[in-house]
């Protein structure tokens, strides 16, 4: 290979999104970890980043929407309850809802869809920024059946750096973090469900369709015409400790 082929092949590097290189399903190790004080964001938060590794939202597919917000994720449990801690870096951000299982996605939102016994049927987790959560289980996008909203706000913690006010759109640089703590009862259609040693598909995601720069980014690549994230072919891989 001649010099001046080399030169030009190395000034398009730069044009070429890593992330894209993914080639192989992604699977994630789900530790098992022990949390003796109260549940609560530093708590949380402090286990998590001593005993977890830090993963990556980044797969992007859809030029249409060519905004890449830093988006990162830490995930464990102990057995009866599941632990997220989503990272977050964009541009805007956007909290209108906060009654569950209203339009999340619309606003500043980060999702876990999860299939914990790898039998077809998952669970749509969808976060806005400030943890307002909608929560449904089938087995695609048409055949969904919600989780009551009672049961939602009862059972499901989550904190944000954004705190629980609604808002408009805010435009600038915004960092937030938001820790989640889900417990296999959330689970209600797979009665006595426990974390330890379960194999599952899932993928997480972020999204923000009303904000002034919608975006699609999942952990395992998503190979879509279009940004769908009820595709549960596309799962990565969770094997829980």
């Amino acid at each position: 290979m001649n010099k001046p082929f080399i030169i030009h092949l190395l000034l398009f590097l730069p044009l070429f999104n890593c992330s894209n290189m993914k080639t192989e399903t992604q699977s994630i190790v789900v530790p098992k970890i022990s949390i003796t004080d109260r549940l609560d964001f530093e708590n949380v938060s402090k286990v998590l980043e001593k005993n977890t590794t830090l993963n990556k939202v980044d797969w992007w597919e859809w030029e249409k929407f060519p905004y890449q917000p830093e988006v990162h994720f830490r995930i464990a449990h102990n057995d009866s309850l599941l632990f997220l801690k989503y990272y977050v870096k964009e541009e805007h951000i956007l909290a209108r809802q906060t009654q569950p299982n209203t339009a999340v996605h619309r606003d500043s939102c980060v999702e876990f869809f999860v299939d914990p016994l790898q039998d077809g049927n998952y669970y749509n987790f969808e976060f806005n920024c400030i943890g307002t959560t909608h929560l449904a289980y089938g087995p695609d996008r048409k055949e969904r059946t919600f989780v009551p909203a009672n049961k939602i706000e009862s059972e499901i913690k989550t904190w944000s750096t954004l705190g629980k006010n609604a808002f408009e759109e805010k435009s600038g640089i915004f960092e937030w973090e938001m820790v989640i703590v889900i417990p296999s009862s959330i689970f209600s259609h797979n009665e006595g469900l426990r974390f330890s040693k379960l194999i599952s598909n899932a993928n997480f995601y972020k999204c923000g369709d009303d904000t002034s720069k919608p975006h699609y980014l999942s952990w395992n690549p998503v190979k879509t015409p279009n940004p769908d994230f009820h595709r549960p072919e596309y799962f990565g891989v969770l094997k829980f400790e």
